[in-house]
């Protein structure tokens, strides 16, 4: 009962913390950000009515190094990984740094594992096995007893997931689930199967535009990548969108799966999440976006999200 009981307000005090929207910090693809533009950038997205901002994890990239520094440069931003890797440390050591943040900023910090990529576990010489399983050893392997301990102190674990079974593994040993790249009849189903009082995170695609044309050219671009995956294919394919229209990156797979235009548009898909039971959608711009720019976007899409934050 004590267990549940904690679970449950674990998950309250994040869904009152993160708001109904947020924002992943832009991952360019030839430089990595200054500290000074990252706290800069942070702050400007904090100014603009942002309640939480989430990063990525890649081997050879500490997310929770930087959401250190991006906690301590803000007032009460709170911050998420989307998705911290399972193979960029052990299991004890990932509960005792997110323990640590979370006890020098109650209530800002959730922590997203995922299970990563086949080459991640290679190239820091492991097996990847079995997603499923491999998955869950880590976050039972989490709790496992260290001297000294880790701090005493609550945060949100939740799985990247966008496969039933993977949803399914984050309803029976997580406080909630991250999809991400996945359309509104997605989210309502990943609500069913987390059921009401697991966290649901949604990642939502977006390309800031108020070029119609060239944003549903760039989002063609987004979902011609993502379509690359045989899973991410089949998923939709069970959604209702054939793998040939997700290859062809047709314009009905397009409008659903990236908000593309100005911020209104982004705004609607927002709300399509939110009320197919998102607690929380975080904006995720075209990976490539660098930073400074990026977050000039994110600010320009803020005053049509204000009655959400």
């Amino acid at each position: 009962m004590k267990t549940t009981m904690r679970a449950t307000a674990v998950v309250d005090s994040a869904r009152r913390t993160l708001g109904p929207v947020g924002v992943c910090l832009p991952v360019s693809s030839t430089a990595t950000a200054s500290v000074g533009e990252e706290r800069a950038g942070v702050r400007q997205l904090e100014h603009a009515g942002y309640r939480a901002a989430w990063t990525n994890e890649v081997i050879g990239k500490d997310a929770l190094t930087q959401l250190s520094v991006l906690l301590a440069a803000t007032e009460q931003m709170a911050f998420g990984t989307c998705v911290a890797t399972i193979w960029a440390r052990p299991p004890q050591t990932t509960h005792a740094a997110a323990a640590y943040l979370a006890q020098a900023h109650p209530h800002r910090f959730t922590l997203g594992l995922g299970v990563g990529y086949r080459q991640q576990a290679e190239s820091v010489g492991r097996g990847f096995g079995r997603p499923l399983a491999t998955l869950r050893d880590y976050v039972t392997g989490m709790d496992n007893h260290t001297r000294p301990p880790a701090p005493e102190a609550a945060y949100p674990r939740i799985l990247g997931a966008n496969g039933p079974k993977m949803l399914q593994l984050a309803a029976e040993i997580a406080d909630g689930a991250l999809p991400a790249g996945q359309p509104p009849e997605h989210t309502a189903r990943a609500r069913q199967l987390l059921g009401p009082d697991k966290l649901l995170v949604v990642g939502q695609l977006v390309v800031v535009d108020d070029d119609h044309d060239r944003a549903r050219a760039r989002a063609r671009q987004v979902v011609t990548t993502w379509s690359t995956s045989a899973t991410f294919r089949a998923g939709l394919a069970e959604l209702g969108y054939p793998a040939k229209e997700s290859i062809q990156a047709s314009d009905r797979v397009v409008d659903a799966l990236v908000a593309h235009g100005g911020p209104d548009t982004i705004a609607a898909k927002v709300h399509a999440h939110l009320a197919a039971g998102a607690d929380h959608v975080t904006l995720l711009l075209p990976l490539g976006t660098e930073f400074t720019p990026g977050i000039h976007q994110l600010t320009l899409v803020a005053p049509a999200l204000t009655d959400l934050t």
